[in-house]
């Protein structure tokens, strides 16, 4: 590398451009949304530790998807936020570099972890007498070992061969935070092996995945079909759907963002699809995947009225 590819100490993060008024009105709306966020995923975490019917293994994945939600959001949606309000909307290069690192490893495994829920509803509902032996606590933390693992791997191989690159000019990342395909086009060397990594990454982690998650569901519609009562097919089908949906908007989008030919405005494009990973999806998944159930209603009634009576009796003595 020469000198002047080395001095880079920082980028611009150009983010929306938008007038003053509209970014402050954003700012107000995407605050609530985070607050949202973290409200919620923090509610099933304390739910999930407090409450012992929770503690299941579709409950302990839940456990962790919402742990990888908040660090997601957390991740990127401050520093977005403070880019609203301030002029000066830099962030340092080694900052930058864990913020790509943060983010693909907690997209990957997310992606790995919505298979392995997938999974455990197929078992759950297709094979209902062997459900404890095929998903003991051995094989749960198995899965979820694996799948923080291999989401650390994959981004240590993105941001290393990220590393690798000279950035000698421009230092304007036209995004909301360093997202790696804004930040490679700043690269001043060929950057075709980071594409095909990013590429091959993609198939590994997105496109057999939802393959995954897609033969799970249909088997599990399948055996809904077969449900004698009516209320049963109802509440299983309710709650798949919603699952697919979750899964539906986070694969949909990665696939259009990272696999899909690049439109007339790319920039515009992926800024919008990434407000689906940092702010909407996170937002959603304790809505849809456990505020719903039945089971996690139950329980957080019962830590309410735990609650309020432990509250009442400090109160008389």
């Amino acid at each position: 590398m020469t000198e002047n590819q080395t001095s880079v100490t920082e980028f611009t993060l150009l983010g929306f451009s938008l007038s003053p008024k509209i970014q402050i009105f954003l700012c107000s709306l995407f605050s609530l949304f985070y607050a949202f966020t973290l409200l919620g995923n923090g509610v099933i975490l304390e739910l999930i530790c407090l409450d012992s019917k929770l503690h299941t293994p579709m409950y302990f994945f839940l456990s962790h998807l919402a742990v990888v939600d908040i660090s997601y959001a957390s991740n990127n949606v401050p520093k977005m936020l403070a880019n609203f309000l301030s002029k000066g909307k830099t962030i340092f290069f080694a900052s930058c570099i864990m913020q790509t690192f943060l983010y693909m490893a907690f997209a990957h495994t997310e992606c790995l972890l919505l298979v392995v829920m997938s999974y455990d509803r197929y078992v759950a509902i297709c094979h209902p007498l062997q459900y404890f032996a095929m998903m003991s606590w051995r094989i749960c933390i198995t899965l979820t070992v694996t799948s923080w693992a291999c989401g650390c791997i994959l981004a240590l191989v993105h941001v290393v061969l990220l590393l690798r690159l000279p950035f000698c000019g421009p230092h304007e990342i036209n995004h909301f935070f360093c997202e790696i395909l804004s930040v490679l086009k700043l690269a001043c060397a060929d950057t075709t092996l980071n594409q095909v990594v990013i590429f091959a990454a993609c198939v590994f982690i997105l496109v057999g995945p939802l393959c995954l998650v897609l033969v799970s569901y249909t088997c599990i519609l399948v055996a809904i079909l077969r449900i004698q009562s009516r209320e049963g097919r109802t509440k299983a089908f309710s709650t798949c759907s919603s699952h697919l949906c979750v899964v539906g908007l986070f694969f949909g989008s990665a696939i259009v963002m990272y696999m899909a030919p690049r439109s007339s405005h790319p920039e515009e494009q992926q800024k919008i699809l990434s407000l689906f990973y940092s702010l909407f999806n996170p937002m959603l998944n304790p809505l849809i995947y456990s505020l719903r159930n039945s089971e996690v209603k139950g329980a957080l009634r019962r830590t309410l009225w735990k609650q309020t009576s432990s509250y009442i009796l400090q109160n008389r003595t």
